[in-house]
């Protein structure tokens, strides 16, 4: 049979395999976090009919004289160039800008995504769409574990933040250097216990020959005194008084005349808080916003990169799973080590480009033509061989 049919066939197949790639390519135009492929074509073994001769004195080199029998697909390539942004307003929606890929888990396996959808399930975990696990490090009492193993994160609604004791309290402003000798100026600030549990803290300023003579009570019972000179309007360094545990800066205060501003303008503390929202940093930290007022990590998205992304194997979902060439997964925190950082509220798109995919097409189509032309021209010369014995 002649080697041009088999050829002929060769580039039918070949050019399917381009087809399938591109259609899929343009199917997933809009999926979050697709990255496009691309067919690599090479010819395959080529007969041998005449081998390479050697120059002689006499004589020249012959070159080798070669029939090739056909093409075939030499892979298909992905390709990871970053996709267009879209924002989202969800705070549990991020895109990597750089390298790298979110990990999953989904059972047993382990594997990774670009595409970063995710929402938390009934136990406050964060899944991607499909119901694996993102992966990262958990925080405890605020302090996120990294360096350990990764785990599911959590976002769990009914997550609590402690209460604090107070025991700082700080006083701002100005005492009058003119006032008679008696006056008495009261401020008061809610203060708080162990428990959360909140009292009154009433500091009384009195006029004295000297300066000021500061007297501290809270609602438990608890006591102190002092007193504050100011020299020069200044209060000297050190300046504090003890009530309940509270240790009560008074060193800010000042000595002019005619101002009464003096106030209690800091203290610590708190009662205990629930979750109310969260919001992601540009290093993957889940900061958790509570009603208390306070914010404390909630635990680190991690990271991984790859030597070869391109080796990477599509398992479907827009995940990959590592291969023996993509290399290990090198795990690390967002803008460390190679990868990029995390945008919260924002999607990465697909990176398919439409233009290019549609050139593709035709490309892909004429050369599926010309290869059935190969096909049908050969087997109009069969068709003439079987009519010589006519």
């Amino acid at each position: 049979m002649l080697r041009s049919l088999y050829s002929g066939i060769s580039g039918l197949r070949s050019h399917q395999t381009m087809l399938d790639v591109t259609g899929n390519n343009i199917a997933n135009v809009n999926t979050t976090g697709f990255k496009a492929s691309a067919t690599q074509f090479q010819d395959t073994l080529s007969q041998m009919t005449q081998g390479g001769g050697a120059p002689q004195e006499a004589l020249g080199g012959t070159n080798p004289a070669q029939v090739g029998l056909g093409v075939q697909v030499a892979g298909i390539v992905t390709n990871f160039s970053q996709g267009s942004a879209q924002a989202t307003g969800r705070a549990t929606d991020m895109m990597i800008s750089g390298d790298g890929f979110f990990i999953s888990r989904l059972g047993g396996e382990t594997l990774y995504t670009r595409a970063g959808a995710f929402t938390p399930d009934a136990e406050g975990r964060l899944v991607t769409p499909d119901g694996s696990l993102v992966q990262g490090w958990p925080a405890v009492n605020g302090v996120v574990q990294q360096g350990g193993a990764v785990g599911d994160l959590r976002m769990p609604k009914g997550a609590v933040s402690p209460a604090q004791a107070t025991t700082t309290a700080r006083v701002t402003g100005n005492l009058p250097s003119d006032a008679a000798v008696g006056t008495q100026i009261t401020q008061e600030v809610e203060v708080y216990g162990a428990d959360g549990a909140a009292r009154d803290l009433t500091l009384t300023f009195t006029r004295s020959a000297a300066g000021w003579n500061v007297a501290g009570q809270d609602a438990n019972g608890a006591t102190g005194a002092g007193q504050l000179v100011l020299p020069d309007g200044q209060a000297s360094a050190g300046s504090s008084v003890a009530v309940g545990g509270i240790a009560v800066d008074l060193s800010a205060v000042t000595g002019f005349a005619e101002l009464r501003t003096v106030s209690i303008s800091e203290r610590n503390g708190r009662t205990a808080g629930t979750l109310d929202s969260f919001t992601v940093g540009a290093d993957g930290t889940l900061v958790g916003a509570f009603s208390n007022g306070s914010r404390q990590p909630l635990g680190r998205v991690a990271l991984a990169g790859f030597v070869n992304p391109a080796g990477l194997e599509k398992a479907g979902g827009s995940s990959y799973r590592a291969t023996a060439n993509s290399g290990a997964a090198e795990i690390g925190t967002a803008g460390s080590n190679g990868l990029g950082s995390l945008d919260a509220g924002t999607l990465e798109m697909s990176n398919v480009d439409l233009s290019q995919e549609f050139t593709n097409l035709i490309v892909a189509q004429r050369g599926f033509q010309a290869n059935a032309r190969i096909i049908t021209t050969s087997d109009e010369v069969l068709q003439e061989l079987a009519n010589l014995k006519r």
